[in-house]
């Protein structure tokens, strides 16, 4: 095979040791070192002494990111791979055997590196996903909230939509301070809740012990301690994101995206206006995300279509902004899905309406372009002679005479 790279290295990392092994004209060399940042500075020193030009490793959990960062600062090109695309042949395995067949398939031009974003947009992912994660957490709280008040007797979710609006939240405080009332706690309602007194009255009869109290106190002062970090994060976030409030305008426009899944779309997918550069078409990036079926197929027979892991914090995203969509009115989206759940099931309707939101995503950030709502009746658009037959078939069936007039 043509020799692409005269000098290469491939690393077979660890999380305590890294082994490498250079290919140079003359030969190859191979060395370990620990994962120190002092260990990580002496294999950077090693990879120049030796001339290489580029370097590959596998992308094994977190353990690649400080060689990354370190290799980027250098006149040398990281390229993080997946690890399934590298598998070597079973036998004798070894890290020694791992880093050296690296090297072999680095030199031959046999490796396709992942996509890394630049450091700007790693550290505004790594916000964005904490952020996240933090109001996952609190999602968690409020379960764990109501599931003591159940314990208690208290039916305040039978009710209350949100056990956790204002007046929920008041009547919980009340309970903690030791109010048992049911009319006296009832009566806290704000707003719409008001209209509900009677059914908070029943709702709200239990007995919370003393041990019920003071989880459901240290429950609230969490989820409090949670609110003042999610909103340190969103101003951090919001102040990175100034540059690229048009972008944010833009995915905001598409049904089912609000400003925070907008801010993790572009801190996922890249960006500024280069997205076509990592990302020639939408297939490309939907392939990527891993929201398009699996492709399986052997001796003519297709097998599972499952869908390939990808990005799953980009695919939970799309998914959620899918559900959201599907409860739009008049919308294309919601259209779609609720054309394809009977047919196929909610989750995958989700996923494939996931699917479409990353496409529109995509020509949006690459032509510069609003939205363009195409409404609840494209699909019968598209089909409307067929439809209208059918309709007509179906009505004499039924034993109706149908004379079909188109309006003005």
């Amino acid at each position: 095979m043509e020799v692409i790279h005269q000098r290469c290295c491939g690393l077979d990392v660890h999380k305590k040791s890294i082994t490498a092994c250079a290919i140079l004209p003359k030969g190859k060399e191979i060395e370990t070192f620990g994962t120190m940042t002092h260990d990580l500075i002496q294999l950077v020193d090693w990879i120049k002494s030796k001339g290489c030009t580029h370097v590959a490793m596998e992308s094994t959990g977190v353990y690649w990111k400080p060689i990354y960062n370190l290799l980027e600062l250098e006149d040398i090109q990281p390229l993080v791979v997946n690890a399934a695309h590298i598998k070597a042949v079973p036998g004798r395995k070894t890290d020694v055997k791992d880093a050296e067949w690296i090297a072999k398939l680095l030199r031959h031009g046999l490796l396709q590196h992942s996509y890394i974003p630049n450091r700007d947009q790693r550290e505004l992912r790594e916000l964005v996903r904490y952020r996240r994660s933090l109001i996952e957490e609190k999602s968690r709280e409020i379960s764990r909230i109501q599931k003591v008040l159940e314990g208690a007797n208290i039916k305040l979710s039978s009710v209350a939509t949100d056990i956790m609006g204002v007046s929920g939240r008041s009547m919980i405080d009340a309970l903690i301070n030791g109010m048992d009332d049911p009319q006296a706690l009832a009566s806290l309602a704000k707003r719409s809740m008001k209209k509900k007194k009677e059914d908070l009255e029943r709702a709200l009869f239990g007995s919370v012990g003393p041990h019920q109290k003071m989880m459901l106190k240290t429950q609230l002062t969490h989820i409090d301690f949670l609110d003042q970090q999610i909103a340190i994060l969103n101003e951090e976030v919001q102040q990175r994101m100034q540059p690229y409030e048009e972008d944010i305008e833009l995915l905001d426009s598409i049904p089912g995206i609000g400003r925070n899944h907008a801010e993790q779309l572009l801190a996922e997918i890249g960006l500024g206006k280069d997205i076509s550069k990592q990302f020639p078409t939408a297939p490309h990036l939907c392939s990527w995300a891993g929201m398009v079926p699996g492709n399986n197929e052997s001796a003519g027979k297709k097998k599972s279509g499952k869908t390939r892991k990808g990005n799953k914090k980009l695919r939970s995203a799309l998914v959620e902004a899918a559900h959201s969509a599907a409860k739009t009115k008049n919308t294309y989206l919601s259209s779609q899905y609720h054309r394809l759940a009977p047919r196929i099931g909610k989750k995958r309707a989700a996923v494939a309406v996931g699917h479409t939101i990353l496409t529109i995503v995509y020509h949006l950030l690459n032509k510069r372009q609003p939205y363009i709502e195409l409404g609840a009746d494209y699909f019968d658009q598209r089909k409307k002679e067929i439809v209208i037959k059918q309709s007509i078939k179906r009505l004499e069936i039924l034993g109706c005479k149908v004379t079909v007039e188109a309006t003005a």
